[in-house]
């Protein structure tokens, strides 16, 4: 589909009102982009455009980066911007299209027009993360006199639900300023940009020109900050939340720093899922479960990496943190199984989750930064802590940290708590810690890169190196391997690993240790999935009337494959599996007319390597020795607790919060 052109006539593209000099003349443009300003430097050669270079240094890599590396030669090409868009880069593309308009502007000497509107009330649409977000603008000749969100499905806890998001925050500070330059809130840039162009829809229909309203910005004062305070926790997810809450309960003065433009971290992208064992929904439901029998399940998956004290402390009070969770307002509302081959259900779900889904941590996160507003709790937000302050006798007494704009944030403290999340979206650290994948899909926030582990390990902390993370293998076409699928699973090199019908992040890990950075999924029209089902009505998936034709296409020795599913059918046939053991009901022969192949690929939420913690929350050195003054807790603190393979859903969100609260309890102390 083609663009709808920002500004600028198309024709100011080759006809210059100013004369037809061959000299090189070099103007400038800037727009908004996906996650920042994005600048084009158009370089014009009399009349023409000869060149065009655009820098975008905030923009998605790999998506945003690649519309900045290919639109602009497009441009040139085609002599103007009525261009496609880059697929999958939408607001990254029409920042480039918006800049180069501008910088053509100003060749050409054309001025920018006084805003003005056509007074009345306006109805805009934006694209947001769940569908259009529309708002009713209402304009005089001069201004903007107010902005209703009309229509919006965006997650809950991070595009909408509390003041800080966007849905709530961005039409206030538009109101205020009477332009759309606002800053995007950080970490929910897709909603932000939502409410951004659904404002500017209702501004064009206006009369106005949206591009020059995008030109007016929040004027800010750089200057560095400084704080005292008690306790300073660095990130607010639901390990620094807790933690805030309960040192700001026990008395103390309590400050939190966080990366984003909004709390919740990895947890409010999650399933919003708690587990816990002996909770009245269990008891409700005739499930009989307690603390013991959640330690010796825990203890099986983790095995040798598993540091038991810990274990034992988190398990020994999970049923004390999920009713605190549950009296704050988190809404639990059934539990699940880990696994349908895994006895008790002990999977809690908050309102809305439910099975494998993702979005719904909200339900945990608001009431948990709701509770830290009662009491009187501060963050500073868009501030990465790089550095722990230490003193002459290696006491932890604060931290530093670095605003977008370079300014500096300084907080002395006299504990300090790193709640700084995992390091999924760091490809290095993944690799070095975990996994050599050379890709893979991951939905944690763009600053979960490891800090709070880099800034400890330069200190003298101690830090594990883990051979794994939590890793699931999924068609993203479907879905397909993180329902429960149960069909033939083979690797790269077409042979099985693994019972395929069990828990997803065992089938992840197996496919892991074998050296897979991919897997596949075999069917045929027998198997009765619903996501295989689906699978086999799309065009991308890989079909063929016969097993060497399909092997061809999977880029998989045929000869491998064959042997494979030949031995599998074997099974089938006789109603048990000699190599895995998986039940007879779910050796779904690969038979028939047609075969499919479903590519598995993988993604990394959760990670188990960083900062080694004792069971009171303490960062300990090489020697195994607390260090003054600091604590951790969260996924940055998460060795001890985890073995190769993810144990079940919920574990890292109630583990995160325990430890949050003993750091926090024990931070306190030092008030």
């Amino acid at each position: 589909m083609k663009k709808i052109l920002i500004s600028c006539l198309i024709f100011l593209m080759t006809v210059s009102t100013v004369g037809c000099s061959s000299k090189e003349e070099v103007f400038e443009g800037t727009s908004k982009g996906y996650g920042g300003e994005v600048i084009a430097k158009v370089t014009f050669s009399g009349d023409k455009i000869k060149k065009i270079e655009v820098t975008g240094a905030s923009e998605t890599d790999g998506i945003g980066s690649v519309a900045i590396e290919e639109l602009p030669a497009k441009i040139v090409e085609a002599g103007n911007t009525d261009i496609d868009v880059k697929t999958g880069a939408t607001v990254t593309s029409n920042a480039i299209f918006d800049a180069v308009n501008k910088a053509i502007n100003l060749k050409n000497g054309v001025a920018t027009k006084p805003i003005s509107y056509t007074a009345g009330t306006y109805t805009g649409v934006g694209a947001g993360y769940h569908g259009d977000v529309k708002v009713e603008v209402e304009f005089d000749e001069k201004n903007i006199l107010s902005i209703q969100v009309l229509e919006q499905n965006e997650t809950y806890g991070i595009g909408q639900g509390m003041e800080t998001s966007p849905i709530e925050s961005l039409p206030t500070k538009i109101m205020e300023t009477q332009g759309l330059g606002v800053d995007t809130v950080t970490g929910a840039t897709v909603t932000s940009n939502a409410i951004i162009e659904a404002i500017s829809d209702a501004a064009t229909q206006a009369g106005a020109d949206a591009s020059a309203l995008k030109d007016i910005k929040t004027e800010k004062k750089i200057q560095d900050e400084s704080y005292d305070v008690d306790v300073v926790v660095v990130g607010a997810g639901g390990a620094g939340l807790a933690a805030a809450i309960r040192a700001s309960g026990d008395g103390a003065d309590v400050l939190v720093v966080e990366k984003q433009g909004i709390v919740g971290g990895a947890t409010t992208r999650s399933g919003g899922k708690v587990m816990a064992a002996g909770t009245t929904v269990q008891k409700e439901a005739g499930i009989t479960d307690n603390d013991q029998m959640m330690f010796d399940y825990l203890k099986e998956i983790g095995g040798e990496y598993i540091d038991d004290t810990k274990l034992k402390a988190f398990t020994d009070n999970a049923l004390d943190v999920y009713n605190w969770m549950v009296d704050l307002g988190v809404n639990v509302i059934d539990v699940e199984p880990i696994h349908s081959s895994i006895e008790p259900n002990r999977v809690h779900n908050t309102l809305g989750g439910g099975g494998m889904t993702d979005g719904f941590g909200g339900n945990i996160i608001v009431p948990l930064y709701e509770e830290y507003n009662r009491l009187d709790g501060d963050i500073v937000y868009n501030t990465t802590v790089n550095e722990i302050i230490m003193n002459e006798n290696n006491e932890a007494v604060g931290v530093v940290g670095v605003k977008p704009d370079g300014s500096k944030v300084t907080v002395n403290a006299k504990a300090v708590i790193i709640a700084t999340g995992g390091y999924a979206q760091n490809k290095e650290m993944v690799r070095s810690y975990g996994e050599e994948f050379p890709f893979y899909a991951t939905s944690v926030p763009a600053g979960n890169v490891g800090d709070g582990i880099k800034m400890v390990e330069k200190i003298g902390g101690q830090i594990e190196d883990y051979p794994a993370v939590q890793t699931v293998f999924l068609d993203f076409n479907s879905g397909t391997g993180i329902n429960e699928e149960a069909g033939l699973i083979v690797s790269m090199e077409g042979k099985r690993v693994v019972n395929e019908y069990s828990y997803q992040y065992h089938v992840g890990d197996a496919l892991a240790k074998a050296g897979n950075t991919s897997g596949w999924y075999i069917a045929t029209a027998n198997d009765p999935t619903p996501t295989v089902q689906y699978a086999m009505t799309l065009d991308k998936t890989l079909k063929a009337a016969s097993i060497e034709e399909l092997a061809q296409l999977m880029n998989v020795d045929a000869k491998t494959l064959q042997e494979t599913i030949d031995r599998y059918n074997g099974f089938a046939a006789n109603k048990k599996d000699e190599d895995f053991n998986k039940p007879a009901d779910y050796l779904y022969p690969i038979e028939g007319d047609q075969y499919y192949a479903l590519k598995l690929m993988p993604a990394v939420t959760v990670t188990f390597g960083g900062i080694v913690i004792d069971e009171n929350a303490q960062v300990l050195d090489s020697n195994n020795q607390p260090i003054a003054n600091l604590y951790a807790a969260g996924e940055t603190a998460f060795p001890g607790l985890f073995g190769t393979e993810y144990p079940g859903c919920g574990v890292a969100i109630s583990g995160s919060v325990y430890f949050g609260l003993v750091a926090g309890e024990n931070a306190a102390k030092l008030k």
